[in-house]
C-alpha cells in the first residue's frame, strides 16, 4: 500500500500520487486485500485516466458505430483515506457517469480504478462483491432510489441478503433499527414504506442503506439536490457526523457550491468530461486559476449587497459544445476569453502552471488551462 500522502507545499496535496499495487493471485487474496483497513491518509482510491464513451449507433437490422458521447474523457484523481473529494460542474459534464464507473455500475472503456492497489475494473465474481461491499453509493432522488414496495425494513436489511456474513440472519431486524437510530429516525418506523415519508426522511434511510455493509467509501451523487434548503443542511450535517463516527471517504458530488465547499476537503471542477481544475477548498474557492472556475465561481448568488456592489460577473458566451463532438484542445476554448491558437492545437494537462510553480501560494494548485492566472472572486460560496 502507499506510505503516507505526498505533499509537495505545506498544507497541500497533489492531484495524483504514485499507485502502489498489491500482488494477490488467487481471489482468496484479493479479498483479504480488500478487506484490510487502509491507514488515514493514504489514498484509498485512486484513478487514472478514466473514460467512458457511449456509442452512436446508426440502422436498424446492421447497426453501424458513426460516432462517440464522450462522457468521460480521461480523469485522473486520488481519493484519500477519511476525506471528502467534492465534485462539481454543470449538467451534462459527467459527474454522474464517474460515480456509476467508480461503482462498476458501468464498464470503463479504458483507465483504471485502483481500490487498494487492486484494478477493480479488472474484477469480477466474489472479488468486485467485495469491493461493492466496501464502496457504496447515495443517490440523487430520494424519492425513486427507494422500493415502493418495500418496507423500510427490508430495503435497508437487503444488503444482508446479498452479504450475510456482515449480519446474520437472526440479528438483522436489530441491525436495521440501529441504523435508522444513527441517521436520526424513529427505529419503530422499520415496517412503514417510503410514501409515508417526507423527502428529507427517504434521504436519511438512503444514507442508512448505504452504511448497512460498514463501507470504507460513499459515493453521493447530488444526495440534496432534491431537497428543501433547511433538510440539504441537517442531511450534511448528519454525513459529518457519520464520517467521523464510521471513518468515512466521501466522494461528493452536487452543483450547490456553498455545500461542496461546507463538507469537501478538496474540491474537483468538472467541464465537458474532463478535470478541469483541482485543489483544497480555499485554493479552489478563493483563489481561481482556471478560467471556467471563476466564471462558475462568479455566478454563485452574492445575499450581501455591499459585497455585490463590488463583485466582477463574468458572463460566457455560447453554449457548452457537444460532447459527442467535443473542441479540439482545450475543451472550453469555444467559451473562454483567454483562448488563442494554442489552447485549439493542443490539449493541457492538470498541472501546476508554470507562473505559480515551485512557489508557495494557494494559486500553486492543479490547473488544465495554458494561461491560467489567479483571480480572486469577491463572494464566492
Amino acid at each position: 500500500m502507499a506510505d503516507t500522502r505526498e505533499q509537495d507545499r505545506d498544507g497541500a496535496t497533489p492531484n495524483v500520487s504514485d499507485v502502489h499495487t498489491t500482488d494477490a493471485s488467487t481471489t482468496a487474496e484479493v479479498e483479504a486485500v480488500l478487506d484490510a483497513p487502509a491507514e488515514r491518509g493514504e489514498p484509498i482510491l485512486q484513478v487514472r485516466n478514466l473514460v467512458k464513451h457511449f456509442p452512436l449507433t446508426q440502422g436498424v437490422l446492421f447497426k453501424k458505430q458513426v460516432g462517440a458521447v464522450k462522457a468521460v474523457d480521461g480523469v485522473s484523481f486520488d481519493l484519500y483515506k477519511g476525506e471528502t473529494l467534492g465534485i462539481v460542474g454543470e449538467s451534462g459534464c459527467g459527474k454522474s457517469t464517474v460515480a456509476k464507473l467508480l461503482m462498476t455500475l458501468e464498464t470503463a472503456t479504458s483507465g483504471e480504478v485502483f481500490y487498494k492497489g487492486q484494478d477493480i475494473t479488472k474484477l469480477s465474481g466474489r472479488a468486485l462483491k467485495a469491493v461493492r461491499r466496501n464502496i457504496q453509493m447515495v443517490f440523487q432522488d430520494p424519492y425513486t432510489s427507494l422500493n415502493p414496495r418495500m418496507t423500510v425494513g427490508d430495503i435497508i436489511g437487503e444488503p444482508f441478503e446479498i452479504h450475510p456474513e456482515v449480519a446474520p440472519k437472526g440479528d438483522r431486524r436489530k441491525r436495521v433499527q440501529e441504523l435508522l437510530d444513527v441517521v436520526g429516525l424513529n427505529p419503530e418506523y422499520i415496517n412503514r414504506y417510503p410514501h409515508q415519508f417526507s423527502g428529507g426522511q427517504r434521504q436519511r434511510i438512503g444514507i442508512a442503506r448505504g452504511l448497512a455493509l460498514n463501507p470504507e467509501i460513499i459515493i453521493c451523487d447530488e444526495p440534496v439536490s432534491a431537497l428543501d434548503v433547511s433538510v440539504q443542511a441537517q442531511v450534511v450535517n448528519l454525513m459529518e457526523k457519520l464520517q467521523d463516527e464510521f471513518d468515512l471517504s466521501y466522494i461528493f458530488i452536487a452543483h450547490d457550491l456553498s455545500i461542496v465547499r461546507h463538507i469537501s476537503d478538496r474540491v474537483g471542477v468538472m467541464y465537458l468530461g474532463r478535470m478541469a481544475e483541482i485543489g483544497t477548498d480555499a485554493e479552489i474557492y478563493e483563489h481561481p486559476t482556471h478560467p471556467y472556475t471563476q466564471a462558475l465561481l462568479s455566478a454563485v448568488p452574492v445575499p450581501d449587497p455591499e459585497a455585490r456592489a463590488g463583485r466582477e460577473r463574468i458572463i460566457l458566451a455560447g453554449d457548452v459544445p457537444s460532447p459527442a463532438n467535443p473542441p479540439s484542445g482545450c475543451r472550453f476554448r469555444t467559451r473562454c476569453w483567454k483562448a488563442q491558437d494554442k489552447c485549439a492545437q493542443e490539449s493541457p494537462l492538470l498541472a501546476v502552471p508554470g507562473a505559480f510553480a515551485g512557489k508557495d501560494t494557494p494559486a500553486a494548485h492543479e490547473s488544465a488551462c495554458h494561461f491560467a492566472e489567479e483571480k480572486q472572486v469577491v463572494g464566492a460560496a
